[in-house]
């Protein structure tokens, strides 16, 4: 029975140990699949390391991408158009456009480096 008369005290201890959670889950809300990011299109350098354009993807060495919040790294990316990739080869220094496209990072903007 005294159990129960812990109750009161302990349901707001635990709310306001969750609010965290709540928070968190708010701001990672635009990243579920089929959101797309904010509209933050800022361009990343990179450079082209291999490309497939039967498939209409590119793997890219990059540097941060703000508006994804991602850390530099190598990977490959699917481009919303194709005809894209004609502009570029391996070993192109570029700058890009990614976004999140129902899950999935799309490249919108693809522009070699003169």
């Amino acid at each position: 029975m005294n159990n129960l008369k812990s109750i009161p005290r302990i349901v707001p201890l635990a709310l306001v140990m969750l609010m965290p959670v709540f928070a968190h889950a708010q701001m990672n809300h635009a990243m579920q699949p089929g959101m797309n990011m904010a509209s933050d299109t800022s361009m990343t350098e990179g450079e082209i390391r291999k490309i497939d354009k039967e498939l209409g993807k590119v793997t890219i060495k990059h540097g941060p991408i703000r508006n994804l919040d991602m850390a530099a790294m190598t990977m490959v990316f699917n481009v919303k158009d194709r005809s894209l990739l004609d502009k570029v080869k391996a070993g192109d220094k570029v700058r890009f456009v990614v976004v999140m496209d129902a899950g999935k990072m799309v490249i919108t903007d693809l522009q070699p480096v003169e």
